[in-house]
């Protein structure tokens, strides 16, 4: 799974923030390496529960665990590269892993998505009408530190808009003892000014050349998406496990990020052959990752 973050300055959680959420953003014992595996440990302690919790990171009684509140990453403003003269500030950048919200929203979308012999059966798992769980996860939503989720992710694959928003020469890539290793990584950051003022140059290079297509409604809702956020945040793409199923030599050459950047100027040069070969070799990389989502 691979995520895009956005962390917020702590004072955006309250004034004061809550106790426990300040003990934990003074610990900062939550890494981005754990992250994934937190997220699976919650999913699996709500299914082994007894009853079964419809969504995880809640207690018997449907109210949010104290979890909710000290699940967070927290980055130093020093570790988020960004043009010069930009001004990160000194406050702690806090993102929480939000599972139960994010949980939340993706069982809505499955229950007005999936097919109805699937629905009914994980319906059935549960013994809940349709509308009794769309009412418990559209509670849960409202128990978000803000209007939105501060976690976007997909399975298999990045959507190659999002690499719009960084700066290609500010990788960070840890190959670490191979694809097992816990602090593999291949990742970005980006100051808010930055990721908004790039997206919004993609999105209109993208929708001058391509209209109202897939990679432009991806653009705008990414766009809208952070202008929720606090304009001194810091935004993070990061590979997360997709890391674990590409051998060394070819993340080390990973050059996503460039060929979309590629694209980028082929549109501003008008280099419509250009952005055909970027494309072609984009497609066929990350045609193969999305691939094994067939067989898994």
């Amino acid at each position: 799974m691979a995520y895009l973050r956005v962390y917020e300055p702590l004072s955006v959680f309250g004034d004061p923030p809550d106790e426990l959420l300040l003990k934990a953003v003074e610990a900062a014992g939550l890494s981005r390496a754990d992250a994934a595996e937190r997220e699976h440990l919650l999913w699996l302690k709500s299914q082994i529960s007894i009853p079964v919790r419809l969504l995880p990171a809640e207690r018997a009684d449907r109210r949010p665990a104290p979890s909710a509140r000290t699940d967070v990453l927290v980055l130093d403003p020093a570790e988020v590269p960004g043009r010069e003269g930009s001004d990160r500030g000194a406050e702690p950048l806090v993102c929480p892993l939000e599972v139960r919200a994010r949980s939340a929203a993706a069982l809505v979308g499955f229950l007005d998505e999936a097919h109805p012999a699937l629905r009914a059966a994980v319906l059935d798992a549960y013994d809940l009408p349709t509308e009794t769980v769309k009412v418990r996860a559209n509670g849960a939503l409202r128990d978000l530190h803000g209007p939105t989720m501060h976690v976007l992710s997909t399975t298999w694959t990045v959507p190659l808009p999002w690499f719009s928003l960084i700066d290609p020469d500010q990788r960070r890539l840890v190959l670490g003892s191979g694809p097992s290793d816990p602090a593999r990584e291949l990742s970005w950051r980006a100051t808010m000014e930055d990721a908004r003022n790039r997206i919004a140059e993609a999105e209109e290079l993208v929708e001058g050349a391509l209209g109202d297509a897939g990679p432009t409604r991806i653009l705008a809702e990414t766009s809208r998406w952070l202008s929720n956020f606090h304009p001194g945040s810091a935004v993070e793409l990061d590979y997360g496990g997709l890391v674990q199923l590409i051998e060394d030599p070819v993340l080390a050459m990973d050059t996503s990020a460039d060929e979309v950047h590629a694209i980028l100027e082929a549109l501003r040069q008008e280099a419509v052959e250009e952005v055909a070969e970027a494309f072609e070799t984009l497609r066929d990389y990350w045609g193969e990752l999305a691939a094994r989502e067939r067989f898994n």
